[in-house]
């Protein structure tokens, strides 16, 4: 059974498609990753069902009609909330999420252009236009929010700490090499046996596994190697087969490799023990690169540790508290300050003000 038959039965409305199942072969057959075509797969299939809703033709489709789809997601009920006063009200969709969704129907609206079918992509994309006025900068369909990522205060970390603590030993060692490497999700639960080097105490992150397709070495504590080692111990037990790292202890899929949900289940369960309700399997990797720029590493070695292919995705990461830049504006205003009143101590005394008195 092909991937494109298993997509479109997963998604009947894909199947109900021509140009969309077509579109969908196209990417299988270019071996881009399951995940990624799986959420092309759904972003595609909320647009399309959208579509046979409101008796849109998607082929023909225009500018009106995405911005309808844009409402609908804008207005999706969402677990934090029952009622969307904006894009970033915190309830619905987050604006993130909203890129994300577009991102399938763009490149299926590429593919139709491609393909001689459109003249014009009614989705588009945020684009430099020589001529435009601001600067020549054309807007995205939708308006770009760019946060700084979310990390643990020093008392909300010491809490999910203690609960962690009463974890099996394989979750404690995958918190513990989330943060350490600054791993994604799938690059933790993608790690082999044969990925360890604990002579050298790195870890080899395979290119397949990551975000951008490159590979890269990382190091991690000898306060985790000591936890690994004793994973490892215990892992033997479970099986002493060669293959992925970390393996699943349930009656139902002993011994099977980890699942990206099950350790999504364990983050959330600490986060819920913990009452850090931000608290997700992403956490870690901000927490450890804010912690690099915290000791004053340089962007370009974060980069290369996080695995980002431009330092402008680094900056996304590199979250500096509040406390942090007081700091660095007191140092400053310091400095100004000292420099300032030794200029006014340096000024010449004028001529004949010598030992004079005003009167």
């Amino acid at each position: 059974m092909s991937a494109t038959t298993v997509l479109t039965e997963k998604w009947p409305v894909l199947g109900r498609h021509e140009q969309a199942a077509a579109w969908l072969s196209v990417w299988t057959d270019l071996g881009r990753a399951p995940r990624t075509i799986d959420a092309y797969s759904r972003g595609l299939a909320e647009y399309l069902l959208m579509c046979e809703r409101e008796g849109i033709d998607p082929v023909a489709a225009n500018r009106a009609h995405i911005t309808v789809y844009v409402r609908e997601l804008a207005s999706r009920p969402h677990y934090r909330g029952a009622n969307v006063f904006s894009i970033d009200s915190g309830a619905g969709l987050a604006n993130a999420t909203i890129q994300q969704r577009l991102v399938p129907v763009r490149l299926f609206y590429d593919f139709l252009l491609e393909e001689g079918l459109r003249e014009s992509n009614p989705v588009g994309r945020g684009r430099y236009t020589p001529g435009r006025r601001a600067g020549g900068q054309q807007r995205g369909l939708v308006p770009r929010l760019t946060k700084l990522p979310w990390i643990p205060g020093e008392h909300e970390w010491l809490r999910i700490l203690e609960v962690a603590r009463q974890e099996p030993i394989r979750n404690r060692v995958m918190l513990a090499l989330a943060y350490d490497a600054a791993l994604r999700r799938e690059e933790l639960c993608s790690l082999r046996t044969d990925d360890v080097d604990p002579a050298h105490r790195t870890l080899r992150i395979r290119a397949e596994t990551t975000k951008n397709r490159l590979e890269r070495v990382v190091p991690y504590s000898a306060s985790t190697g000591v936890l690994l080692s004793t994973y490892l111990a215990h892992r033997a037990t479970v099986s002493r087969a060669r293959g992925p790292l970390f393996l699943s202890e349930s009656r139902r899929n002993y011994a099977q490799p980890l699942s990206l949900w099950t350790w999504s289940k364990v983050v959330r369960r600490i986060a819920l023990a913990s009452d850090v309700l931000r608290f997700s399997t992403h956490t870690t990797r901000h927490l450890c690169l804010t912690d690099l720029a915290r000791m004053g590493w340089e962007l370009h070695a974060i980069a290369t540790f996080a695995g980002h292919r431009h330092t402008d995705s680094t900056l996304q990461y590199i979250h500096l508290s509040g406390r942090d830049l007081a700091e660095k504006l007191k140092a400053g205003m310091d400095h100004i300050h000292s420099w300032r009143v030794q200029m006014i101590a340096e000024v010449d005394v004028p001529k004949g003000a010598k030992g004079g008195t005003s009167r």
